[in-house]
């Protein structure tokens, strides 16, 4: 079912009133389509187990852990549950509206992911594209093994040739070897903190060649290893396309689709106004906040976005449609069919350690991570074969499922709390969807 481009999502507030309109509305949503649902075989939310969502997000609120939160619950291309809770700043106390902005960090990823495949798309890029083709400095690019000197007791970190080229494949699904300078080794992790990668004024270009010149954490195609390796992608489709990377996506992704207020820098007095903030408590994404304010000329494929709730439903949406929104398709059945498979499961060569953040049961395609079994937890985690997701370290959380033809999304901004709420939120969605036995 085709969502209208221009649909526009509103949230209602937390408060009682805003309550009964929002079970009101819920409840007329759901009669309307119950009839359609029960034909096609999948299953409606019920709305006593939704207004559990809502119950979550008040008690989060009012004792303090969050400032507030934008929630969506999509079946059939139409919300099935709809709220905003809070405030998006404790100092202004201006209310969570579909329209306040929040830094997505790391669900920037699967939208300079879809952007890559539309090059590829295109015959302009290649999974096997070695980086070093469009950036001359990965050709000297060295792994760090992690070794000890002959006295035995100081360690060092031996650098040795890539058995093979870093890939435009590996930049996709995290086999690249890249990481962030808080995973991994010690040694690693020095080497990172040691280069001055963040140093200074930096843009895509030379973002990249820095990281270049840093040592792999493991040989290339090994090891699902989360790190920048998407912010390198950014740089390759911006020399790829000859534009930047905010200009690509929003000429191929942004405009088309609607997203007028997903970009890397606020550009106006309104759009500032409707930022969402951390609680002054959240040091940690306070500072990472402030770092990545302060380098408006970085647009980090990897984490550097900002967007709505309107504007993230209709890019969800696109992907649960299968790569089309409102009669236009932005990658082609076989590119989807490549960004939602797993390429890191059995036989794929591929390892997994501690810190592989997909979690249990799922794979990981091209920018998303994919569910491809329940898991070893008992009972298992809520979900379905298929689903995809990803989250970030600001709490924005979404996730995409072909089976109950629903999209969820969760907008928030907190890094203490966000580790607790996630599944939390997770297991409303889909006891929410559970068939009572």
């Amino acid at each position: 079912m085709k969502t209208p481009m221009r649909q526009i999502l509103h949230c209602t507030a937390g408060s009682r009133a805003g309550q009964l309109l929002a079970a009101a509305l819920s409840l007329a949503i759901w009669t309307n389509t119950a009839a359609a649902n029960q034909a096609a075989s999948i299953p409606a939310p019920s709305p006593d187990k939704l207004e559990r969502i809502t119950e979550f997000f008040n008690n989060e609120v009012a004792t303090g852990k969050l400032p507030g939160a934008a929630i969506l619950i999509q079946q059939h291309g139409k919300p099935v549950y709809l709220k905003c809770f809070g405030v998006q700043d404790v100092e202004t106390k201006t209310p969570v509206s579909s329209d306040t902005i929040f830094a997505l960090h790391s669900m920037t990823k699967p939208i300079t992911s879809v952007a890559a495949m539309m090059l590829i798309d295109a015959g302009k890029l290649s999974l096997t594209d070695p980086a070093a083709k469009f950036i001359p400095a990965f050709s000297d690019v060295r792994v760090g093994v992690a070794s000890v000197a002959a006295d035995g007791t100081t360690p060092f970190l031996k650098l040795v040739p890539p058995d093979r080229p870093v890939t435009i494949e590996d930049l996709l699904r995290h086999t690249s070897g890249i990481t962030y300078d808080y995973i991994g080794g010690k040694l690693i992790d020095k080497a990172y903190k040691d280069s001055g990668l963040f140093d200074g004024r930096y843009d895509n270009k030379r973002f990249a060649e820095r990281i270049a010149r840093l040592p792999l954490a493991r040989q290339p195609g090994t090891l699902w290893r989360y790190g920048h390796s998407t912010d390198v992608l950014g740089r390759i489709i911006e020399i790829v396309s000859g534009q930047t990377l905010y200009q690509f996506e929003k000429q191929h992704i942004f405009d088309p689709l609607g997203m007028a207020s997903t970009k890397y820098v606020l550009e106006t007095a309104d759009e500032r106004a409707r930022m969402a903030e951390p609680l002054p408590s959240d040091t940690i994404l306070l500072d990472a906040e402030r770092e990545r304010r302060t380098h408006p000329e970085w647009e980090s494929g990897g984490g550097g976005l900002v967007s709505t709730l309107n504007d993230y439903a209709r890019f969800a949406q696109m992907i649960l449609n299968g790569g089309e929104f409102d009669g236009k398709r932005y990658l082609s059945p076989a590119a989807f069919k490549a960004m939602t498979s797993d390429h890191i499961g059995p036989g794929s060569g591929v390892a997994r350690d501690y810190f592989y953040f997909p979690g249990d049961g799922f794979g990981y395609g091209y920018g998303l991570a994919v569910r491809t079994d329940p898991g070893n937890a008992k009972p298992p985690p809520p979900g379905s074969i298929g689903e995809l997701k990803w989250d970030s370290g600001s709490g924005t959380y979404f996730g995409v499922d072909p089976s109950l033809n629903m999209i969820y999304i969760m907008l928030e901004q907190t890094q203490n709390e966000r580790s607790r709420i996630t599944p939390a939120f997770k297991k409303l969605v889909y006891d929410a969807f559970a068939t009572d036995k």
